[in-house]
């Protein structure tokens, strides 16, 4: 998610220290601390730039990825007995009254706060980001808290991105394709096989992407597995999909 970041280097963070009352007035000052501290560090140079790359109809207001996840990282630190029901709370309002698009980038980063991972009940909010946000960036980085979830609750998670997997909607079906990146060892081989095989011949470049780019993280610890599941499938696969997959299984 981070190409955006190439429009405007990031800076150091500072924030004042907020003294909130527990419950609610703690998700209140989270969310509005890290507002305010968003738009005294945008670079509103940046903003046109990042807004173009993403093709974004929302705008930006000039800070990177990184530097909201240092601001989000930052406030948590204040506060770090924060509960996952206030976490969620703080990522719902920043994203549906996002007004700039890291105010959205702001919620994914509360996700990756230690007591939201694999959390069951983030789930709703998960598909919520998938559908809403429908572009690369957010799908991508929630991709990977289903895979947090599907470690944590392999019969509960298993069964939604099988679902997923032909779903209407290509964002929720890139979710259950990318739900695996990076856990290697891990990987459960027949639901990367049960995701991918309906998608195999969707002509749509985002799916297509996906499929290569899930193949080829795990040809890093099977190469043989996906040569052997390309082969398998050459027939059916796009080019682009078998072109990435074999990038880490040919050299």
């Amino acid at each position: 998610m981070d190409e955006s970041d190439d429009f405007c280097p990031s800076r150091p963070t500072t924030m004042k220290l907020i003294h909130a009352a527990p419950g609610r007035a703690d998700v209140t000052a989270l969310v509005e601390d890290v507002r305010s501290t968003m738009r005294a560090q945008a670079d509103q140079s940046c903003a046109p730039g990042m807004q173009a790359y993403m093709k974004s109809a929302m705008p930006f207001l000039g800070v990177p990825v990184p530097q909201v996840r240092a601001i989000v990282t930052e406030r948590l630190r204040q506060e770090p007995a924060m509960t996952v029901e206030q976490l969620r709370d703080a990522a719902v309002t920043l994203w549906r009254e996002a007004e700039f698009r890291e105010e959205r980038y702001a919620a994914t980063a509360l996700t990756r706060a230690r007591p939201a991972r694999g959390v069951l009940e983030l789930l709703p909010l998960y598909q919520e980001m998938i559908v809403t946000g429908a572009w690369w960036d957010h799908v991508d980085e929630i991709a990977r808290r289903i895979g947090e979830l599907l470690v944590a609750h392999p019969a509960q998670i298993r069964p939604v991105l099988i679902e997923w997997s032909t779903a209407p909607d290509q964002w929720l079906r890139r979710a259950a394709i990318l739900g695996q990146l990076g856990l290697r060892s891990a990987t459960d081989l027949d639901l990367l096989a049960a995701v991918i095989e309906p998608n195999m011949g969707d002509r749509e470049f985002f799916i297509r992407k996906a499929i290569g780019w899930a193949l080829r993280d795990y040809a890093r610890t099977d190469p043989a597995w996906v040569g052997d599941f390309v082969a398998r499938h050459r027939a059916e696969m796009q080019p682009l999909s078998i072109r990435e997959a074999l990038k880490n299984v040919h050299g």
